[in-house]
């Protein structure tokens, strides 16, 4: 998967198409992110304890990866990441369009 948490993305299709946000949390077995203030679900909890709060919480639900694209912090546009090999045998993420390191 090439997208990361903390990474900037934007979403490509759905409900929340042309949002930004940053990746909270990344589930590679699933192929799923959640981005922050994208895929907003209502979720209706019960108190468990005594003098526990209950009602109507808002949270981010899981997205596809294949629905987002990593947004280049340089040039600002949405990009694949390619891999670039350093002289030290690194491995890199590099931005399609303008060629900075990600």
């Amino acid at each position: 998967m090439s997208i990361r948490k903390d990474d900037t993305v934007i979403v490509l299709s759905g409900k929340d198409k042309g949002k930004q946000g940053k990746v909270l949390e990344v589930m590679p077995k699933d192929g799923k992110v959640v981005v922050e203030k994208v895929n907003v679900v209502s979720r209706h909890t019960k108190p468990r304890r005594q003098g526990e709060q209950g009602g109507i919480i808002k949270k981010e639900a899981p997205i596809y990866a294949c629905k987002v694209q990593r947004v280049c912090p340089k040039c600002n546009k949405p990009t694949r990441p390619a891999h670039k090999l350093l002289a030290d045998g690194k491995k890199v993420r590099v931005c399609k369009k303008c060629g900075a390191e990600i």
